[in-house]
């Protein structure tokens, strides 16, 4: 208690009932309601503004937060699954990356690699199986190459025998009458035609990959493990040209692995005309091949010496021919002496005998006459035909031998060059796994590429809104495509605001900007408008849904050691400048039913309406109602006149918008 009040008094204040101490508190809060009430009537009136002409620079300001332009995110490349992958080493936050350090290949970040080293090792005995098995394919290809040429060759050499002997026969004109009346050449034709359209389309099926994959080297914690060096064998391809075949072998041999880069030889290039890949008899235009129909030949009519080549048959015809010729003149002139005989034994200058003996000897020469007539007449009838039709039958047999052994040399050659193909394939599946594995091997080790500002990854939100990642450090585990660090390039620096959707229709890109950040107040930054976005902030809207927000990023001019990541700033980007415009405070313009009031000085204030343009954070320009020099109330004293008034929207005033929030890096 204070000393200076007397004893007295305290002891007649400490009787008073409690009633007079009510009393006494209700004057004082009535007292203190109606200054308050004077007070802040005087104040009201005290807060004005005179309303001024002159230029009016439209802009507008946000808060956001420095970030680089351009920034280098190193991720988690390996594919590790849902297990993840734990980090063995990594360099400190904050670390500066330099030239020397990109030079030198310095380790950033190093991740376990123990499970992949193992299933490298269980790869590399698969490649090993992949490739004996591509050699052993390589080698029954090139095998059975060998094996058709020579198949080939042998029932070529038998038609070509088989055509000699029936030319040999008949002579070669009337042998090629005949197969042209047969048609053998024409449907042969027409059978090598169909096989090679047949053969093109079973050769131009894909054979895989072509490109061999290089020898890897994995490097493990003791050793090193290389790819084993692919074995050379000859590769003889062969091309059946003509009538006879012809053998190329290449000098040089070729390592197995250059089998991807040129596909085993074709087909069409191993028989010539590429021959059907069917077996069976094959039929053209609705025809059976002439190899599969026995020919049906009228050789009578050839036996005749002027029809007959120089041949057997013509040499056997002509023996008959003059040997029936000699029988008849043998037996004329045994006719005239037995004629004169008999005309002189009827004179008696010859004996019985003598008659007798000569008509012996023309009877014998009527008998020769007949027999080698009849002799000749069997050789045309039986013997002729018989053996043009045993040389023709030789030959079309010959014929259907060589087509038999073309479909089967193609047919077995499709079996190994489809085993060939099939074992490629396995090589090149496990080869490329092989690259795969030392490529995701290679990953596992992250060195310096640019030059920057170490920082480590942050989860992102949806992570975040599951609990959140691990984080980054050594011995945390990271999944695929998790962001480890981040190396933003500290020359080319940005700032990220939101702006209001209120002001998003006045920002456009390349729109000059200033720019102060808090730690350096005393600095102002230039900037230009680079980016404006299109859709509001989704990363906002779950906050805040009827707060919409565009992302605009500022580009910094100009380069400033002193700017880190993550800074705070003040944006203020240059929309326009009016001049020689009336304009007003914000806060004197206000809604009295649907339109735009200002309330002036004076009394309670005289209410003006007034038309409005562009704005700022602080003035509004006034296009008429007001006059330069008027002075205009900042908080209007009179409240809307009807509910009326309260229930229209306030459409036409603009009101600023709230400050964003600093944007993450």
């Amino acid at each position: 208690m204070p000393a200076f009040i007397p004893t007295q008094v305290l002891s007649q204040l400490r009787n008073w009932p409690l009633w007079r101490w009510f009393a006494i508190a209700g004057c004082t809060v009535a007292f203190a309601a109606v200054w308050f009430i004077r007070t802040g009537r005087s104040s009201q009136e005290v807060a004005s503004f005179v309303v001024r002409r002159g230029p009016l620079e439209i802009t507008v300001m946000e808060g956001g937060s420095v970030r680089a332009v351009e920034s280098q995110e190193i991720k988690c490349e390996v594919r590790v699954g849902y297990q993840g992958m734990k980090i063995l080493k990594i360099v400190d936050e904050g670390y500066e990356v330099t030239n020397e350090d990109i030079r030198t290949n310095k380790v950033l970040v190093e991740l376990d690699s123990s499970d992949l080293k193992k299933q490298i090792v269980q790869q590399d005995i698969q490649y090993e199986t992949a490739l004996a098995g591509l050699t052993d394919a390589q080698q029954n290809f090139e095998i059975q190459l060998n094996q058709n040429l020579s198949d080939l060759k042998a029932a070529e050499q038998k038609v070509r025998f088989s055509r000699m002997d029936f030319d040999k026969l008949l002579g070669d004109k009337v042998t090629e009458t005949i197969i042209a009346e047969l048609g053998i050449e024409k449907e042969l034709a027409a059978e090598e035609a169909t096989s090679t359209a047949r053969a093109a389309a079973v050769s131009a099926s894909p054979a895989g990959e072509t490109a061999p994959p290089q020898p890897l080297a994995a490097k493990t914690d003791s050793k090193q493990t290389t790819a084993p060096t692919p074995m050379t064998i000859p590769v003889s391809p062969v091309a059946l040209t003509g009538d006879s075949p012809e053998v190329m072998v290449s000098s040089a041999a070729t390592p197995v692995a250059e089998i991807n880069k040129a596909s085993p030889a074709p087909v069409e290039a191993v028989l010539r005309g590429q021959p059907d890949t069917e077996l069976g008899a094959q039929e053209f235009n609705g025809q059976v091949s002439v190899t599969n129909k026995p020919p049906e030949v009228n050789f009578s009519k050839y036996a005749d010496i002027n029809l007959l080549g120089d041949g057997e048959a013509k040499q056997k015809l002509r023996k008959f021919e003059d040997d029936l010729q000699v029988a008849r003149k043998e037996e004329g002139q045994a006719k005239a002496t037995l004629e004169g005989t008999k005309r002189l034994f009827e004179k008696g200058f010859v004996t019985r005998i003598d008659l007798e003996r000569d008509e012996i000897a023309a009877e014998n020469n009527r008998l020769k006459v007949q027999t080698a007539s009849t002799a000749r007449d069997l050789f045309i009838k039986y013997e002729f035909p018989k053996s043009a039709e045993e040389a023709l039958s030789k030959y079309t047999e010959t014929v259907r031998e060589f087509t038999r052994a073309r479909k089967a040399a193609v047919s077995r050659l499709a079996q190994a060059q489809a085993k060939l193909r099939s074992a490629q394939g396995q090589f090149n599946i496990q080869s490329r796994q092989r690259t795969e594995f030392n490529e995701q091997l290679e990953k596992c080790t992250i060195k310096a590429e640019k030059p920057g500002l170490v920082v480590y990854g942050r989860g992102g939100d949806e992570m975040m809104f599951y609990g959140g990642e691990e984080r980054i450090r050594e011995g945390a585990t990271v999944r695929e495509r998790q962001s480890i660090i981040t190396i933003p390039d500290m020359t080319k620096m940005s700032v990220r605001v939101r702006i209001h959707e209120s002001y998003i229709k006045k920002v456009k890109k390349g729109q000059k900007a200033k720019i102060t950040v808090d730690a350096f107040p005393d600095k102002i930054l230039d900037g230009e408008v680079t980016s404006v976005g299109v859709l509001p902030d989704s990363q906002n809207m779950w906050m805040n849904p009827d707060m919409k927000v565009y992302l605009t990023t500022v580009t910094l001019s100009g380069t400033n050691e002193w700017l880190k990541p993550g800074m705070s700033a003040k944006v203020e980007i240059m929309v326009s400048r009016l001049e020689n415009v009336v304009y007003a405070p914000m806060q004197a313009v206000s809604a009295y039913q649907g339109k735009q009031v200002c309330y002036l000085q004076g009394g309670h204030g005289e209410r003006h309406f007034v038309e409005v343009g562009d704005f700022n954070d602080e003035f509004i320009e006034i296009k008429s109602g007001l006059k330069e020099g008027d002075r205009v109330q900042l908080t209007p004293l009179e409240a809307p006149a009807s509910d009326e008034s309260r229930s229209k929207p306030e459409e036409s005033i603009p009101k600023a918008p709230p400050t964003g929030q600093p944007a993450p890096i």
